[in-house]
């Protein structure tokens, strides 16, 4: 027992005999040398935490999307009303450009073509030869029917010779009434006959005539259907022709819509041509309706109109729009500037009370006259900024330009 307590005493003290005097305060050291380093880890855990909140709130006041609205950039921007007004309700109608006057020009001859003179696109005066079949066949038709002729009248002389002579034999009693009755009719036959020869010979010659195909009336050369060597047949076009003035917008308008609109002939479209310049051909023009059928097709349920196109002359084959105006309906109009397109997603950017800029999603609708119909989004009365090429910060204050023609930024 003495040897334990000796060594409890020796590991506790210094070894000394009056150690156990000296053994409280040694365990009071060893209990301020145990306080002092859990201070050192709390000291250690503190300044951590004050480097963290140091270098967070740097951070927090590097990151541009924190800046408090009196830190952002202005923006320097002309400003608009958005209007409210009352438009029509309006409905587009697609049709093809046609010319005023066209025609397939074909022969009544059936034989081979020798010649085709006409070229696309050349311009012809009414009686221009366009192609040139050969003329064989119908001259020797026409060489018949004369034949024909000279044959029937030849008979119709000698008829009508033997006709007077049993008149005066029938006047004498030496000719029976049936004798003077076949004399008539023999001779009405040979009659008959030299009319009927005329008539032959006046087609025939007609048909010789066909050998060469004229235009019917000045225009354009629009196609050449046939070469030389190939059979011209009647009914066979030979070639297309198109007056040079004068251009037809056909469309189709559903029934419903000439009900609701009142479409009839007299009133007058606003029309584009699509594909046409506006500074050469006229791509804007005017269509009177002309022509508009009395019914619907019972197949697709829409009345056929011909609008008469005013202007200078566009090319046939172009597909052209023509607008009817129905129901008048309330709208929301903001300048096409005021538009921005960001990410696929349409924007406007608004002046709010504060003077402050705010960015607001937009349905747009269709433009006309530098205005552009805002379907959804806006109101009606907010102001927006106009001549921006990029949406603004949000909160960022506004100004407006000095110079009213200059155009806006977006800092």
């Amino acid at each position: 027992m003495k040897t334990n307590e000796g060594f409890g005493l020796g590991f506790s003290s210094s070894g000394k005999s009056g150690g156990s005097a000296g053994a409280a305060p040694r365990a009071r050291r060893v209990g301020r040398g145990g306080f002092g380093f859990s201070s050192k880890v709390s000291g250690g855990l503190l300044a951590a935490g004050v480097a963290a909140a140091v270098l967070a709130g740097c951070g927090a006041s590097n990151d541009p999307s924190k800046k408090s609205p009196s830190s952002l950039s202005p923006v320097s921007a002309a400003t608009a009303l958005v209007e409210r007004a009352s438009l029509p309700d309006r409905l587009t109608l697609y049709g093809t450009v046609t010319a005023d006057r066209s025609a397939a020009v074909s022969s009544r001859v059936t034989a081979n073509v020798v010649a085709v003179p006409a070229r696309v696109g050349q311009n012809v005066a009414a009686g221009d030869v366009l192609v040139e079949i050969d003329p064989q066949t119908a001259k020797g038709q026409e060489a018949q029917a004369r034949g024909a002729l000279a044959q029937a009248r030849a008979a119709l002389s000698l008829a009508e010779r033997n006709y007077e002579r049993f008149k005066a034999l029938a006047a004498s009693g030496s000719a029976s009434p049936l004798e003077l009755d076949m004399n008539r009719m023999q001779y009405e036959q040979a009659k008959g006959a030299v009319q009927q020869g005329d008539g032959a010979v006046e087609a025939a010659s007609s048909v010789a005539r066909e050998s060469r195909v004229t235009a019917p009336f000045a225009g354009r050369v629009a196609s050449r259907l046939v070469e030389a060597g190939d059979l011209a047949a009647p009914g066979r076009p030979l070639v297309t022709i198109e007056s040079a003035t004068g251009r037809r917008l056909v469309v189709q308008v559903p029934a419903g819509t000439v009900a609701a609109s009142g479409l009839k002939a007299g009133q007058k479209l606003a029309v584009r041509i699509d594909g046409a310049v506006s500074s050469v051909t006229g791509a804007d023009l005017t269509g009177t309706v002309v022509e508009m059928s009395p019914g619907a097709d019972p197949a697709t349920h829409t009345y056929t109109a011909t609008l008469e196109l005013s202007g200078a002359p566009v090319a046939t084959g172009l597909t052209g729009r023509a607008t009817l105006d129905t129901a008048v309906r309330s709208s929301v109009l903001v300048p096409e500037s005021a538009v921005l397109a960001s990410g696929g997603v349409t924007l406007v950017a608004l002046k709010d009370d504060e003077g402050k800029a705010r960015t607001r999603v937009v349905t747009t609708g269709a433009s006309q006259g530098g205005k552009v119909e805002i379907l959804s989004g806006l109101s009606g009365g907010e102001t927006v900024l106009v001549g921006l090429s990029a949406p603004p910060a949000d909160g960022a204050p506004v100004s407006e330009p000095k110079d009213a023609g200059a155009k806006g930024t977006a800092r």
